[in-house]
């Protein structure tokens, strides 16, 4: 390797984005972004990462992450797996540039013609979210996650503002906003029940909790809507103690996934290996990369655990172009998450990806198929934002 350089945008929000040259004159690209602590990631690879890589072997990808893993002393979290995630992105990059072939042909080719998708249709009501699935629907999308105010609460977590594009770090500060599980907990079963009514059975329908209940709570909730079939309920409890879902699965034979706040295969080997999840979410570039990625995807696959990658606009549209050629090439992919980057970040960063009929295919451009315009990006200068903080009515931090 040649170069290495950290690339801070903010076309609409925060990217951080690796470029690696090889001596050779290949360039690749891999997505660093972690929202909201965005520099730390940027000073790691700039201050600690970068100046590892120059001289070595570009084509040793798995030798290059298992130096900048087991060669750290203070391993894992979501800083330091994220760094490597962005070199392990742009070294299958290269490589795949090298060959002259899309990602997906080296990493087994495709099990599939296209990817299933996810949409997200919310508003601050329920007529609010069902006329915005009802969007989703009329554009093709065959799965949509629902989402909705809370009554009594004057802001809800996951909520947008506006149709197709959300950003929740919305503030130089954290924003404070109050929560009630009661309140919540009475307000999701109507809302299935409407889009039932209105969608019908075709289209797979999910709930993302962010979360935000106990064990009990979250069997509860998975019970109350059992009658309509959710796809999935997701990070439905916070996932530190995996043993915890043991408890919601007594309760509920809904559809679990968990795992995009996930840094690698220790944090979701349980939930696997005891069948505790249904889904894991863990995304490209806070899992590792793709090299580690494949391994979490391969152990799912012993037990029957499909893959369900988080792609929210805090990926850049290089994560998702890495996400897109990984899903298009494991056995047990099981459904994409996308939202819709802003048109200013799409200029940034030019991609072959596309959507089609509630699904998307990566392109057969060689590599991941997506680069960065170094001109572009510096006309938009990094600015802070936070996500926002939840407290209970009572004005304590919640406890998860």
């Amino acid at each position: 390797m040649k170069s290495a350089r950290v690339i801070v945008t903010c076309p609409g929000r925060n990217f951080v984005t690796l470029k690696i040259e090889t001596e050779d004159g290949l360039t690749g690209v891999g997505d660093a972004t972690l929202n909201g602590r965005e520099l730390s990631v940027a000073s790691y690879l700039t201050d600690h990462v970068a100046p590892l890589l120059i001289g070595r072997d570009a084509h040793r990808i798995e030798d290059t992450w298992q130096y900048l893993y087991k060669g750290a002393y203070w391993r894992r979290g979501p800083v330091g797996m994220s760094a490597i995630a962005a070199v392990d992105m742009a070294l299958w990059d290269i490589k795949a540039k090298a060959a002259g072939l899309p990602l997906y042909q080296l990493l087994g080719g495709a099990c599939r013609d296209n990817v299933l998708v996810y949409g997200h249709a919310n508003g601050t009501t329920v007529e609010e979210t069902i006329a915005e699935a009802r969007r989703y629907a009329d554009l093709g999308y065959k799965a949509i996650r629902l989402q909705s105010g809370v009554p009594g609460l004057a802001s809800t977590y996951g909520v947008s503002k506006t149709f197709g594009y959300y950003e929740p770090a919305d503030a130089e500060l954290p924003t404070e906003n109050l929560w009630s599980t009661e309140k919540y907990l009475r307000s999701v079963e109507p809302l299935f029940k409407a889009a039932r009514e209105t969608l019908g059975w075709d289209v797979h329908l999910l709930h993302d909790i962010h979360h935000r209940l106990t064990p009990i709570e979250a069997g509860r909730l998975g019970k109350d809507l059992e009658p309509y079939r959710p796809f999935w309920l997701e990070d439905a409890t916070p996932a530190e103690d995996q043993a915890a879902f043991r408890l919601i699965r007594q309760h509920t034979t809904s559809p679990l996934a968990v795992g995009e706040i996930f840094n690698s295969i220790w944090d979701c080997k349980q939930l696997i290996e005891e069948r505790l999840i249904d889904y894991i979410r863990a995304t490209v570039v806070h899992a590792g990369g793709i090299t580690h990625l494949r391994r979490i995807a391969a152990l799912a696959d012993l037990y029957g655990v499909r893959t369900g990658c988080h792609g929210a606009t805090d990926l850049s549209p290089v994560s998702m172009a890495a996400a897109l050629h990984f899903d298009l090439s494991v056995p047990n992919f099981g459904i994409q998450e996308y939202m819709r980057h802003t048109s200013e970040t799409d200029a940034v960063f030019p991609h072959a990806y596309s959507f089609a009929d509630g699904t998307m295919h990566p392109g057969e451009q060689p590599g991941l198929g997506v680069d960065i315009d170094e001109t572009l990006a510096a006309e938009h200068p990094y600015s802070r934002a936070y996500l926002p903080v939840n407290r209970l009515e009572d004005g304590s931090m919640h406890n998860w």
